[in-house]
């Protein structure tokens, strides 16, 4: 059988991405953490293994006995890629749920050695990232000429996610970043420009300007001239605490990581209890707009999941599906639009009960 090595396989999206891969694989398992915590998951399928990241033989040795890697130990802003390194030099499958651009482009710049290695890497295959590439790829594929591409993703308080997700929310507020606005990049204000967006489930719903890996590979992918990735939370009280953190806090304490944690522990406390009546699900939409049949038009999709935690797993559950039964092989290091086609991505949704609605707009 083959051996799926979860690095962070102790947290939310990893515990959850196990048991995707329980039910669409014939994998066997080996779940990492810093430390043995409650076990979660009870199957004969499944083993759990200590392992600190910082350890590198150690990390040599797990990725050797794999058949394929699958990185979940964010916050991927402070990971370098001494993981995609080591599969690259050992021949080892690579995925990761990264959903930090600054990463996401270190990883990228080894697509030469992952393709000389004849290895397949895919970076950011979570549900935003992950999900949403696949959405926009899809879209994309309806026009003849694609011109403008919008991504908003709203997430209900937690997510389901822990704390991790709250970090890397609050990291992302602390510097503008570049989008690419009428084909050439522009410096974004983090959580400006509010906007209404109609989403599945959420109905009326406030998102803001935020970076994500998406914003860059995107514009890379696609011959598009703006590419807009706009996040937001519900209930819209936490979009107000949000947006004064990014605006009203001295820059020199959002840069501290000692108040980073700080928002993070004190953002999930409140979410743990607001959880209750708000849930912990996503919605997203992607919306892109071009020319088709020498007219203009968009192409909208839309998706939402009750548990977001579980949405990520399958986004990447289905890659590592298609991985391991030798589906999709594609040597290099890719981002979902690049790697998955359309047809596999609909595979797995069906599979795993993912309903995208889509409608094209003249």
């Amino acid at each position: 059988m083959p051996q799926v090595l979860i690095l962070g396989g102790q947290g939310r999206i990893g515990q959850s991405l196990a048991a995707d891969l329980l039910a669409y694989t014939d994998a066997d398992l080996v779940l990492t953490g810093r430390s043995l915590r409650k076990v979660m998951l009870g199957d004969s399928r499944i083993r759990y293994r200590v392992l600190d990241l910082a350890d590198q033989a150690a990390l040599v040795q797990a990725i050797a006995d794999s058949n394929l890697v699958i990185h979940c130990a964010g916050p991927f802003r402070y990971r370098d890629t001494s993981v995609l390194q080591h599969c690259i030099q050992q021949g080892v499958n690579y995925l990761d749920v990264s959903d930090d651009r600054s990463f996401t482009q270190k990883a990228l710049q080894l697509r030469e050695q992952a393709e000389i290695a004849d290895v397949t890497a895919i970076v950011n295959t979570g549900v935003f990232p992950g999900i949403s590439n696949s959405l926009v790829r899809k879209a994309v594929e309806q026009l003849d000429k694609t011109e403008n591409i919008h991504l908003s993703y709203v997430v209900s308080g937690s997510g389901g996610s822990g704390v991790t997700v709250m970090r890397t929310t609050f990291l992302g507020l602390q510097q503008p970043f570049l989008a690419w606005i009428n084909g050439k990049w522009q410096s974004v204000q983090p959580y400006s420009d509010r906007e209404l967006i109609d989403l599945p489930t959420y109905g009326r719903s406030a998102v803001y300007w935020f970076d994500m890996p998406e914003a860059y590979t995107l514009a890379e992918a696609f011959p598009a001239q703006t590419v807009i990735t706009k996040f937001g939370s519900h209930p819209d009280f936490y979009n107000r605490l949000t947006w004064m953190a990014a605006h009203w806090f001295p820059t020199r304490l959002i840069h501290q990581s000692q108040m980073i944690e700080f928002l993070a522990q004190v953002s999930h406390a409140m979410t743990r209890v607001s959880d209750r009546l708000t849930g912990i699900g996503v919605a997203m939409q992607a919306t892109v707009c071009g020319v088709r049949q020498q007219r203009q038009g968009c192409y909208r999709l839309g998706f939402s999941h009750s548990h977001t935690a579980t949405a990520a797993a399958a986004g990447t559950g289905g890659i590592a599906q298609f991985l391991l039964s030798g589906e999709l092989r594609h040597p290099g290091v890719w981002s979902v639009e690049q790697a998955l086609p359309t047809q596999l991505f609909e595979q797995a949704s069906q599979q795993r009960g993912l309903v995208i609605q889509q409608e094209l707009i003249c």
